[in-house]
């Protein structure tokens, strides 16, 4: 289908929702943020690697260390370099159907080897993005405007010198708001009452959370952040504001409570912070902070990028901390518990993927706080990506 064709969001949904069209509206992410794409473990010198982001298709590549991005899309038929990568020098990618060549730092047309003295060459510039890599991560800001410092769109603490990153990356069927609204969402702690987490970490997850009315009231049950400058998110508060939930009933009869695996506690405090990221301290245990993306990749898949940080202070420390994560805590965490997240969004996909379910949907009381990260989202973004900009 021709993008001229497509539709990509119900302008009668957008219409009917006052309280927050721009979250709607932004199936494909928002425009003018940093996101991360990858690992840069996963960009190996002089070896292109594609992504897909927002829609839109990027190629990557190292080159004396440092990584660059380009659209993955020759000007003169359209062709995307990824079918068949050339690149005759470090500096350079040629396209495999007709010899046009680009530089990898500034995207410009500088030889066509098929017409060596084509009018064309010199003229044209292919699209380059602006990249940035830290802890491990390699972001692209995705945009039209001068990029705002990466600290902006990251969770607070996420930057923080002595904290070492870890983590894994996958790619899920859903859409990134399913996704963000997923992690953030109060009461879905009572998907993974049987995660396996709990029992080999010595902790324990109420079933949900009764909220208190008078706390409600007094709109102490989530915070937003909203400042000029800085990341701009929404703080949880529930856990403290609110009576954990010990006993699942039906008709006044207790028919489930919780696995008690131990008293560490964990989760005490969860943040989302725009363009679409989580912050979860301490998680998956009180050593640790779990930082996730929820990275537009389509309208219909994100990336779900999984991070837990820890405070070491020398490399001895930050070794034992890998052997930690690669022996236990990307099983028992980031796969053992949040594999129930994954195939939840999976499962609600379905439901909001004509837009509609944005309006079907009954909310209840724990869910004030996905109504304010909307509002926010809705309010504080620096753009909405759109087909004209694919």
């Amino acid at each position: 289908m021709d993008q001229s064709e497509r539709i990509l969001v119900n302008e009668e949904v957008v219409k009917k929702n006052k309280l927050w069209p721009n979250f709607i509206k932004a199936k494909l992410g928002f425009r003018n943020h940093w996101y991360p794409v990858m690992f840069g473990k996963e960009i190996e010198e002089g070896k292109p690697v594609k992504a897909m982001l927002c829609g839109e298709n990027l190629l990557l590549n190292r080159i004396d260390g440092k990584v660059y991005a380009i659209k993955d899309r020759c000007l003169h038929r359209g062709v995307a370099f990824s079918k068949k990568p050339e690149c005759y020098t470090k500096e350079t990618i040629t396209c495999w159907y007709h010899a046009w060549t680009y530089r990898w730092d500034d995207g410009s047309l500088c030889d066509i080897m098929t017409d060596p003295k084509s009018d064309m060459i010199g003229k044209h510039r292919l699209k380059t993005y602006t990249v940035q890599e830290a802890k491990g991560l390699v972001f692209i800001f995705l945009g039209d405007i001068e990029p705002t410092p990466l600290i902006n769109d990251v969770p607070p603490g996420f930057l923080d010198e002595g904290r070492a990153i870890r983590g894994i990356k996958r790619e899920v069927g859903s859409n990134w708001r399913i996704a963000a609204e997923n992690g953030f969402d109060s009461t879905h702690v009572f998907i993974h009452k049987d995660s396996k987490l709990i029992p080999n970490n010595e902790t324990v997850i109420p079933l949900g959370f009764a909220t208190d009315r008078e706390e409600e009231a007094k709109g102490t049950l989530w915070e937003v952040v909203n400042n000029e400058d800085g990341p701009k998110g929404v703080y949880d508060n529930i856990g403290q504001h609110a009576v954990p939930v010990v006993e699942g009933k039906v008709d006044g009869e207790t028919v489930l409570r919780p696995v008690i695996g131990g008293d560490k506690r964990i989760a005490n405090q969860i943040s989302i912070w725009m363009p679409g990221a989580l912050k979860v301290d301490p998680f998956p245990d009180p050593s640790l902070i779990q930082f996730e993306w929820y990275v537009p990749r389509d309208e219909n898949s994100h990336w779900y990028i999984q991070t837990l940080g820890k405070e070491v202070a020398n490399e001895a420390e930050e070794q034992e901390f890998e052997k930690d994560f690669n022996e236990k805590w990307e099983d028992w965490g980031l796969r053992g518990f949040n594999d129930d997240d994954i195939w939840a969004r999976e499962a609600m996909e379905e439901f909001y993927k004509d837009d509609w379910g944005w309006i079907k949907e009954q909310l209840f009381e724990p869910d004030g706080n996905i109504v304010a990260w909307r509002q926010l989202a809705s309010e504080a973004n620096r753009g909405v990506q759109t087909l004209e900009d694919l």
